[in-house]
């Protein structure tokens, strides 16, 4: 592995910062709305789950006492 100097390090990472292309307010604003909607389906989906084995366990647990 080739030895590189902190200048010629500091100089690549400036070239490769040049290269990111960032996103526009609009698809930022976007995929967050994205991440909210599938973060609160998801949320509902797991404590439907949850309840149901709740339910389960309880119905079994009833059974032995």
């Amino acid at each position: 592995m080739a030895k590189v100097t902190p200048g010629e390090y500091v100089n690549q990472v400036r070239a490769e910062a040049r290269k990111v292309v960032w996103p526009t307010r609009k698809e930022t604003v976007t995929t967050a709305i994205m991440v909210l909607i599938m973060t609160t389906i998801l949320a509902a989906f797991f404590f439907g789950v949850d309840a149901f084995f709740n339910k389960i366990v309880q119905l079994l647990l009833g059974l032995l006492a």
